[in-house]
């Protein structure tokens, strides 16, 4: 099953390990990520962090089968880089039935992006996919750790519009 689907471009590192593998009392761990697949030293990085017991794979995102990885047993957390990717995995066929939360974990600031949180910064037409992503019926919060309350897109949508108003007036 696929216990969490995020989005963190920094894929695996000390909130994911410490805080969310335990929550979700995840076995398994895939990393969607063409770069990081295709780079043999960030791979064996990230394998030297993992605690025992845990099980990671990373993999091109055109390499995930997330039916499979839905109708497997044991939970599984995936990780992706951006929303973009996200994107590429409903065309590939991800349905809100396999994967059904959504979490925004950390999206770093770059120029046309706003804050929505002190993690997730989003531009214009990541916040319109997201919202087609909610649509089409995937929960879809921010939250950087299981111990925050996560930030629904109605709330992360009126500090949106705060931002981008803020951000006019500049």
């Amino acid at each position: 099953m696929i216990a969490l689907l995020r989005i963190d471009n920094r894929l695996v590192h000390g909130q994911i390990l410490v805080a969310w593998v335990p929550f979700l009392h995840a076995r398994r761990l895939v990393v969607a990520d063409d770069e990081t697949a295709s780079t043999p030293l960030a791979q064996a990085a990230m394998s030297l962090c993992l605690p025992p017991g845990l099980r990671a794979e990373v993999v091109p995102e055109s390499g995930v089968s997330y039916p499979a990885l839905a109708a497997s047993p044991e939970p599984t957390l995936v990780l992706l880089r951006e929303v973009a990717a996200l994107e590429r995995a409903v065309a590939a066929g991800l349905r809100p039935a396999l994967a059904p939360r959504v979490n925004l974990g950390n999206i770093h600031f770059q120029e046309g992006r706003l804050p929505l949180t002190p993690s997730v910064f989003l531009s214009g037409r990541e916040f319109a996919a997201l919202e087609a992503l909610a649509a089409a019926g995937f929960d879809v919060a921010a939250q950087a750790v299981p111990s925050e309350a996560p930030v629904g897109l109605k709330e992360l949508a009126r500090v949106y519009a705060a931002e981008a108003e803020k951000s006019e007036k500049r």
